[in-house]
């Protein structure tokens, strides 16, 4: 199941007990491979494809979301050698800068990351997605508006050390932020953050804005 298809197929498991209950049953709680089952079925009848989006798309899954899915529903985190080889299948997929210059502009940057456009119904094919990154992590101080699933990105570059991105010192860092914009599960087997470069959801050149984001000296998250 995909991370979509296993969220509903806990929404079915939570709704039968009462169905059940008001029915005057006692059934017991279905197994996970009916419940996989029951929920492909319902994503197959009641799911249509509309505008750009496709059912096909927005619930394939692979390897990576199979094995983490399976994680959430048992309630059991990855065995470290598992989480070894996922992270491992994923830093594969990483797509270094073609041009080899892995900061952009952090005032692009900004605006993508303000932005939670694209990949929706009303979408067209060819407009640019956002990157969505304050709905997550706290990033220009002077937005008050932020997510906390993930950890505050404010003074990211500072904090780490990062004075001039461009020195031989700074590459490990450089390399990491790129590497974990594009795949982040590469670093973390079952991260909530979205594989932004690797799924297509961004391009080489809005990584580069992002990098330049966090670690451009001049970027207000570093001021």
């Amino acid at each position: 199941m995909t991370h979509r298809t296993s969220i509903l197929a806990l929404s079915i498991a939570g709704a039968l007990p009462l169905v059940g209950c008001a029915g005057g049953g006692s059934a017991g709680v279905p197994s996970a491979a009916e419940l996989a089952t029951l929920t492909q079925q319902i994503v197959q009848r009641d799911f249509h494809d509309k505008g750009i989006v496709k059912v096909s798309q927005a619930f394939t899954d692979d390897e990576t979301m199979r094995v983490c899915n399976a994680a959430d529903v048992s309630g059991k985190p990855l065995d470290d050698a598992t989480a070894k080889r996922i992270e491992a299948l994923n830093m594969a997929t990483i797509k270094w800068p073609a041009n080899g210059k892995y900061l952009g502009d952090w005032k692009e940057g900004e605006k993508l990351a303000q932005s939670g456009r694209g990949l929706t119904w009303t979408d067209k094919a060819d407009t640019p997605n956002g990157g969505n990154c304050y709905n997550c992590h706290q990033i220009d101080k002077k937005e008050i508006s932020f997510g906390t699933i993930g950890t505050s990105l404010y003074n990211y570059g500072k904090l780490r050390g990062v004075t001039d991105p461009n020195s031989p010192q700074a590459q490990e860092m450089v390399k990491y932020t790129w590497g974990k914009i594009w795949n982040s599960k590469a670093y973390n087997a079952c991260s909530n953050m979205p594989r932004a470069g690797h799924k297509g959801i961004l391009t080489e050149k809005q990584v580069a804005d992002l990098v330049a984001l966090l670690l451009d000296p001049n970027s207000p998250v570093n001021k």
